[in-house]
């Protein structure tokens, strides 16, 4: 991918607006904000962490070029003492974050960055875009190889997804949150996830006859093949399937499976593993595949489809029936004060923070307090963590496998009915006693000084 523009510039205008302002009023303070999502989408019942190694490595690199700065010029809004400032403007700030990987639940801060205002507040458009597409995804994968019950799952979301940068994004938020692989090239060269493939209708339909068109992809694929089954009736395709499987065994070669991409999957697979029983071929594999998702799955498990593994694609990769997250990006502290937002529905809680997380026998996670910064709560996992200083990470990044492994350990120990599908259980959070304590504090300060005169105009 060739990226042509300055990311600096990848910010809502508001920003840029209000750091001239900042600038020219002298505001240089250090400001802490606060990510966070403010409500579940309908059947969510917990997040999943991601997107934090593209906002590091976003924040190590920021800086606006020349090409970035004569464009600002060019729409004649911003004086030229503040675009000589941007000149030299780079990230200096730190940022404490749950790592990626673990699970989050509703108004939990999944980071916190603190730095001189102009920097924490430019950066702010990056940081939301990234995050909520990224847990977003991870989220609804999650749930996927929930609902899969034990079967592989993989990503065919790449050609629907909402483009280039969603795709390969999509491709490693559903391996973080336990998928299998992905159909993905690029994202499978990048992030090192296995990549997996069959055919297309269009291959079965360039041959004259179905089984031509088997015979030739085993031909390629001697120790690879997957055949498409559905293009004019599964059943058939099946016996076909079985007829070249055999023809393969008589070289010393195995049919690896079939899929089935239409119809109803359920009773289609119980036939074709029928089909493949009765021909000796238990081994053959089936996968299921069109326009799933965990709700789908959640289905076929109930009903003892026989699929081995699924393919899962537009509805993960735009994750359909929740594709946005109301996330927020909050001043939580300015120049040492604590500060917080009362507006209808979107209080916020002031103070830098800290997360703590509470498991009980055997690891089963009990409960979330969201907490101060410097509190420390017995018993507690704290999960905040501070991963970069002064503008530089503060350690190597793991990896992709190793963030998937401890997303597979931690979800394994959430209860099955926070997991559910339909209508989750909440997960229990709450706040500190010191922290209801300052917000209840700063709630009243806000009604004495701002209210009064709101109420008079």
């Amino acid at each position: 991918m060739r990226h042509c523009d300055n990311l600096a510039l990848l910010t809502d205008l508001y920003q840029l607006t209000m750091a001239q302002s900042y600038w020219q009023s002298k505001k240089s303070e250090l400001a802490t904000f606060s990510l966070f999502v403010r409500s579940y989408p309908p059947n969510r019942g917990y997040f999943v962490s991601a997107g934090l190694c593209d906002v590091l490595d976003y924040l190590q690199g920021f800086a606006f070029d020349q090409e970035a700065l004569d464009y600002l010029k060019s729409t004649r809004m911003f004086a030229g003492e503040f675009l000589h400032f941007l000149n030299g403007l780079r990230f200096t700030g730190e940022v404490w974050a749950i790592p990626e990987g673990r699970l989050f639940f509703k108004d939990e801060p999944i980071l916190e960055i603190t730095a001189p205002i102009i920097e924490a507040q430019i950066v702010e458009t990056f940081v939301i875009n990234q995050i909520n597409l990224q847990a977003l995804i991870a989220t609804k994968a999650a749930r996927c190889v929930h609902a899969a019950g034990g079967r592989a799952v993989v990503d065919f979301s790449l050609r629907r997804t909402h483009g280039i940068d969603a795709g390969i994004k999509v491709a490693r938020s559903s391996y973080l949150a336990g998928f299998s692989g992905t159909s993905n090239v690029l994202a499978g060269k990048k992030y090192g996830i296995p990549i997996v493939g069959t055919m297309a209708h269009s291959f079965v339909t360039s041959f004259e006859r179905e089984i031509d068109a088997f015979r030739s992809f085993v031909q390629s694929f001697p120790d690879n093949s997957i055949l498409l089954i559905d293009t004019y009736d599964t059943l058939g395709g099946a016996r076909k399937a079985v007829e070249v499987a055999k023809e393969m065994a008589r070289k010393g070669q195995r049919l690896r499976g079939v899929r089935i991409d239409s119809g109803d999957l359920a009773s289609l697979a119980k036939e074709v593993r029928r089909i493949f029983n009765d021909a000796a071929l238990r081994d053959v594999k089936i996968i299921g595949s069109g326009g799933l998702d965990e709700y789908d799955l959640a289905a076929l498990a109930e009903a003892n489809a026989p699929y081995d593994s699924y393919g899962v694609g537009t509805r993960m990769g735009v994750s359909a029936d929740a594709p946005w997250f109301d996330m927020a990006y909050k001043l939580v502290e300015y120049n040492g004060r604590p500060v917080l937002k009362l507006s209808t529905g979107k209080v916020s809680s002031p103070g830098k923070k800290q997360i703590f997380r509470f498991a009980e026998g055997q690891g089963r996670l009990r409960n979330d307090v969201i907490g101060l910064r410097d509190e420390n709560l017995p018993g507690a996992e704290p999960l905040f963590k501070k991963v970069m200083e002064k503008g530089k990470a503060q350690a190597p990044y793991p990896s992709l496998k190793e963030i998937r492994e401890s997303f597979l350990d931690e979800f394994r120990r959430l209860d099955d009915k926070s997991k559910a599908i339909l209508s989750p259980a909440t997960y229990p959070v709450e706040l500190s006693p010191r922290l209801q304590q300052l917000k209840d504090e700063i709630e009243q300060e806000v009604a004495q000084n701002e209210l009064p005169l709101t109420r008079a105009i």
